[in-house]
């Protein structure tokens, strides 16, 4: 009698054992499923605030393109995704960072959109200059090279903007 009371208590911790460590299983599976869970949350916020950005974007870029849209129907600029490219004939000469009294006005016009299109963002204009890919022969010209003509080009449609409105940064 002495040695089936021993037995008996000998199996009955496994039975225990077993159930606390279905116990803790269960409790790794729900402490999964809240991270899930609040993973999925920050989710569905973050694509929300994405969505009202992006609405906040095209509203900015409808606006800025009604206000663009007698150049842009003229053809005197193009409009990509609030980038504004203007055809290099219209603004100047050839081998010349003198701007001509078209682009002069073109400037004028789009000065007051990007004002609009950039108030009260963390946003800067950026001006590139460019030119065609002959090399200069024209030694009265006072560029070496392509690069320093945009790089004046750029700078001549910088200070015409400033000159009709666009703070500096």
């Amino acid at each position: 009698m002495f040695d089936e009371d021993f037995h008996e208590e000998e199996s009955s911790p496994v039975w225990a054992i077993f159930g606390d460590l279905m116990a803790g299983l269960v409790g790794i599976f729900v402490l999964f499923l809240v991270l899930a869970l609040g993973f999925q949350v920050d989710l569905a916020e973050a694509l929300k605030q994405e969505r009202v950005v992006k609405e906040e974007k095209a509203i900015r870029l409808s606006t800025l393109e009604a206000a663009l849209a007698r150049p842009l129907a003229e053809g005197r600029i193009t409009l990509t995704d609030g980038k504004i490219g203007i055809s290099g004939q219209i603004l100047f000469g050839l081998n010349s960072s003198q701007l001509q009294p078209e682009g002069a006005t073109l400037i004028r016009e789009i000065v007051e959109p990007i004002k609009a299109y950039i108030a009260g963002r963390d946003e800067i204009v950026m001006v590139s200059g460019f030119t065609d890919d002959l090399a200069i022969h024209d030694d009265n010209l006072h560029f070496q090279d392509n690069w320093e003509l945009s790089s004046k080009r750029a700078l001549t449609v910088v200070r015409e903007l400033l000159k009709h409105g666009l703070k500096r940064q």
